[in-house]
Parts: structure tokens; sequence; C-alpha cells
């Protein structure tokens, strides 16, 4: 009894310490989660934001494909005109060889007219220039914007693909979970699947005893089902989280307080998942939550039956969504 004694101080000596360290590794992972959902909101808002310039500039084409016909009109028009200037200056230069005899005034006239005609002419020209150079520059930011919409377009489906494969995984991973603890769906022990993860939740009265962390024979049966499917599923990293209701421990308990009796029930279950399982140590974290996350805030009997419970969150990996993102 005294070695039992002292190997139970030791142990409530070292796990605040362990605790304190898996809770920031714990909000560390939920930091990275929600900035995951914040960077899959800003692609969706750069893709809705070039959406509309895309539509903008459509619209900017369209107008300008309208100002071209106008444009050409306008050229023809002008084309017409040079013609008519053209047939004039030849009429004016017979004229004027008609006139060679005649008033050097009149000459002088006829020249001044010929040579508005052709600075109108070369005005008109360089307008419709131009014009042109800014249809090509138009159509060569709308060809570049077109470029950059379809790579985001393209980033965006290999995103939703990978979210749309992590939702098939997860589903799989539920079923495969449910059938395995079906027996157990009716003792204390329930699958859900939300937030991108499965919970499998199971109640005090399928692992401990009241106040004690050594595990029920059925709970330990219901765990190695577990670990089974976790041994053919090694993408899925394993989140284990001890929760107790709002009693305080018994004065003179092993247990300084239910923080500490919260964190040895997680281990205790790493443990037994571990145990004689080819499951990599790494994929596996260990929580207390105490009493300050419960599922049922009414001070009654039953709502801290429900409050205390495990839960097993299973999380696919995020390594394919951080190099989309990067």
């Amino acid at each position: 009894m005294l070695f039992f004694s002292l190997l139970l101080l030791f142990a409530s000596c070292v796990a605040p310490t362990k605790f304190r360290e898996l809770q920031n590794e714990n909000i560390s992972c939920q930091d990275e989660r929600d900035q995951l959902k914040a960077d899959n909101e800003k692609l969706t808002v750069d893709h809705k934001e070039l959406t509309a310039k895309l539509e903008k500039a459509t619209r900017d084409l369209a107008k300008a494909g309208k100002d071209t016909l106008k444009w050409k009109e306008e050229a023809n028009r002008l084309n017409h005109q040079n013609n008519l200037l053209t047939r004039d200056y030849n009429d004016l230069s017979q004229a004027q060889q008609a006139l060679a005899k005649g008033s050097e005034e009149e000459i002088r006239r006829l020249m001044d007219e010929l040579q508005l005609s052709q600075k109108d002419l070369q005005k008109r020209e360089l307008d419709l220039g131009k014009i042109s150079a800014d249809v090509t520059a138009r159509k060569a930011e709308l060809n570049a914007m077109q470029t950059e919409l379809n790579k985001r377009n393209k980033k965006l489906a290999e995103l939703e693909q990978v979210l749309q494969d992590q939702q098939a995984t997860l589903s799989a991973l539920r079923k495969k979970v449910s059938d395995a603890l079906l027996s157990f769906e009716n003792q204390g022990l329930t699958v859900s699947q939300k937030n991108g993860n499965v919970y499998v939740s199971l109640d005090e009265q399928l692992l401990f005893k009241s106040g004690s962390t050594a595990l029920d024979p059925k709970g330990i049966n219901a765990l190695k089902k577990l670990a089974r499917v976790l041994e053919q599923n090694t993408d899925i990293n394993v989140m284990i989280e001890g929760h107790t209701d709002d009693v305080p421990v018994i004065t003179g308990s092993v247990y300084k307080d239910n923080w500490d009796l919260s964190v040895l029930r997680a281990t205790s279950i790493a443990r037994i998942l571990l145990d004689g399982t080819s499951i990599n140590p790494q994929r596996i974290t260990t929580a207390g939550r105490s009493q300050f996350m419960p599922v049922d805030r009414a001070k009654t009997a039953e709502a801290r039956q429900k409050n205390r419970r495990t839960e097993i969150i299973l999380s696919p990996k995020l390594d394919e969504l951080y190099r989309l993102i990067q």
C-alpha cells in the first residue's frame, strides 16, 4: 500500500506539467484549424472579387467591340472622304494647272484648301491609330485577368476536391467506427461526425468507476475494437479528451482536482489504444478538460452523468490542404 501511494503521488506531480504542454498543443491545433477556415473564406472572397472583375471586363470588352464597330464605320467614312478629298485634290491639281496662267491669289486659295484637307486627313488617321492601340491594350488586360482567374479557379477546384475527399474519408471512417462499436452504442457510447471530425463519446459508466482511472473490461473491449480501426487508417490523428462534472474530488484523494482526474483518464485510454497495436504514438494527443466543457449545464444528477465522459476525436491530416494554401 505504501508503494502504491508513492506511485500515485509521483503520477499526480508529473501530470499537470504534461497537461499544460498538451493543452498548448491543443490550442495550437485549434488555431491552425481556424486559420485554415479563414484562408478558405479568403480564397472564396478572392474568387468572388475576380469573378466580378471578369464580368466588368467582359462588359467593357463588349462595349469596346461596339466602339470598334463604330470606329470601323468611321474609318470607312474617312476612307470614303479620303477618296473624295483625293478626287478633289486631283481636280484642284488640274484646276491649278488650268489656272497656272490665272490669278496668283486664286491659286494660293486653292493650295490652302488642299493643305487643310491633307492635314485633316492626317489627323483622322492618327485618331484611328490611337483607337486601335487602345483596343489592343484592353484585350491584353482582359486576357491577363482571364489567365489569373483561371489559375484561381483551378486552385479553388483543387481545394474543394481535397475537402470533398476528406469529407468522404470522414464519412467512411465514421461508418467503420460505428460498425466496429455497434454493440456498444446503447451502452454509453455514441459516434457522430461534426466540424470536420469524427467524435467517439464514451460515458463514464462504460470506462471508469466513479473517481477512478482504472478502465472497466467492457470499456477496454470497446477501445481495442476502435484501435483496430485506427491501425487500418494511418492518416487519422487522435485527440483524447477527458471530461468530469463540477463536483470536486474527495478531500484526501490521490487526485488533486478534476483537472488531474480528467488528464489521467485520457492518458489511461491512450495506453490502451497503443498497447499491442501498431498505432504510431505521434498520432495521439491527450488532454484533460476538467468540468469546463459540459454538454449539459444543469445542476442535476442526470446532467452531471452526461458531463462525465471521454471524447475521442478523430481528425484527418491536413498536409494536402497546407500545400494548396501555400
